[in-house]
Formats: structure tokens, C-alpha cells, sequence
């Protein structure tokens, strides 16, 4: 039986599986009587991806169906500093999975997005979990804390993605919170303020502040703004969010099931 790879971000874990990413993503979003159960996320990894990091090659040999014919649901091959030893190289798909089991596939873009001003809210996906806003556009902000940090923080990789912040983004003292549905407004916008130029028109001394040091790792997939990052060393890649639109039309159950 076929064996798959996959990189998960929920949590971090390089796991071997016979389920190909649809039932993968069902089996890990729902689980068994005695897993935790919500939304995830993983990456596809190329099979014939190896590592001295990683025994992979017994991981698969322990991926077997019983001897009634069931797949291998999941077999860990680590579970510790996996990002780090995984090459962008050797990453496919994204995968989205809803709490209830429904998946979706994003393909990585060629390019990174245009650059866009304005303040950002950046959640961390691996290998930390932290919510953090910043003055920082995505390549920028993934460099303050990996290539050339600006702080004593640094990460040799990052997984994040960019959430929706409204009218708080040029304006977080008067801006209309409209349909964010973030729990923690007030102290989000507290840190916005951080961020914007100081009454002198100088500029702001800080270019991130932290809102969370550890925070869920779900979030509202409607509030995913333009897309996941992933970077390793030098090498960083976008997998660009279809629109609402594009979403409600062509993956209409993926959508109403993260909605609901």
C-alpha cells in the first residue's frame, strides 16, 4: 500500500501515513474517541525525501495495513525540531483541514506577494505559536527573525501566515473592528499603537510587538490574509488563500465547514 509523508503544524510532526492528504486530513481533524480533535494543517513531503535527522526509511517499513486490510493511519517519525531539518524543497501541498474533516489544497506560488503597507498581525505556526504585530511586511518580518534578527529571538525556519486586521491596519486607535473576530481587540490595538509613528513623526523604535506569547494555533481560515509563509535559511515561499469567492464557488462544503 502506498505510504505518504507529511509535515504537520498542529502539532509539529513529520508523520508517515497510508491515507492519502483527504482522508489524512479527515482522520487528524476528527481522530478517534481519545484524540483531540479542531483544525489542521500539513504540508505533503516528497517520499523520497531523507535525512541523517529523521529515520524515515523505518518509519515506512512500520506503515503497513493490518492483516484485515486497514491502512496505517499514522506512524510518527518525529516530533521534535522537525522544520528545521525539512528543505523547502522537499515540502508540496498545504493542506487545510476543517475540525470537521473537510480538506483543502494549496499549491505554492512562484512568487511572494506584492509588498504592501501598513501594520501586519502575524500568527506563528511552527516552531513557535506566538501572535505577534509588526510594521514588517511578510519577507521582512520572516528575515527580522531568522536571517538578520533584530532582537536576541531567532528561529533557523518559520511557518506563519497573515491574518486579516481591517481598518485596524492604517488606523488601530479609531478603526472599526467591523467582523474580526478576535477576543483580545483592546489589547491588539494597544499593540497596533506601539507601531505607528510617534506624535513627532518620527518613526516608531519598534518594528514587532508581541500580543501573544502563546497562542491557539486555530484561527478563522476566513481571516487568513493572502496566505501561509514557510521559510527555511535563505529560502522562503508563499502558498497563496483563494478568495472568499473563489472558495464559497469551486470548495463550497471546505467552506461552509470552516464557517460554521
Amino acid at each position: 500500500m502506498t505510504v505518504y509523508l507529511y509535515f504537520s503544524l498542529i502539532p509539529e510532526a513529520l508523520i508517515a501515513s497510508n491515507l492519502p492528504p483527504e482522508k489524512f486530513g479527515q482522520y487528524y481533524a476528527t481522530g478517534s474517541s481519545y484524540k483531540s480533535k479542531g483544525q489542521c494543517l500539513f504540508f505533503a513531503v516528497d517520499i523520497n525525501f531523507r535525512s541523517d535527522y529523521f529515520d524515515i526509511d523505518e518509519a515506512i517499513s512500520r506503515c503497513v495495513p493490518t492483516a484485515s486490510g486497514v491502512p496505517k493511519h499514522s506512524v510518527y517519525v518525529s516530533v521534535y525540531r522537525v522544520l528545521e531539518h525539512l528543505p523547502v524543497s522537499a515540502l508540496g501541498k498545504l493542506y487545510l483541514a476543517t475540525a470537521y474533516g473537510h480538506t483543502l489544497g494549496l499549491d505554492r506560488s512562484a512568487d511572494l506577494p506584492d509588498r504592501e503597507t501598513g501594520l501586519h498581525l502575524y500568527q506563528d505556526l511552527a516552531p513557535v505559536n506566538s501572535l505577534v504585530v509588526s510594521n514588517l511586511d511578510p519577507s521582512d518580518f520572516y528575515a527580522s527573525v531568522t536571517l538578520s534578527p533584530t532582537k536576541f529571538i531567532r528561529f533557523p525556519a518559520l511557518v506563519f501566515v497573515e491574518l486579516e486586521l481591517g481598518e485596524l491596519s492604517t488606523d488601530p486607535e479609531n478603526g472599526q473592528a467591523n467582523d474580526l473576530p478576535y477576543a483580545f481587540l483592546h489589547h491588539l490595538r494597544e499593540a497596533l499603537l506601539v507601531l505607528q509613528p510617534r506624535t513627532d513623526d518620527k518613526p516608531s523604535t519598534k518594528d514587532s510587538k508581541m500580543v501573544h506569547r502563546v497562542h491557539s494555533l486555530e484561527f478563522p481560515y476566513r481571516m487568513v490574509k493572502r496566505g501561509f509563509y514557510l521559510g527555511n535559511g535563505a529560502d522562503l515561499t508563499f502558498y497563496p488563500m483563494p478568495s472568499h469567492r473563489q472558495l464559497r464557488d469551486e470548495n463550497n462544503a471546505w467552506w461552509r465547514s470552516a464557517n460554521i
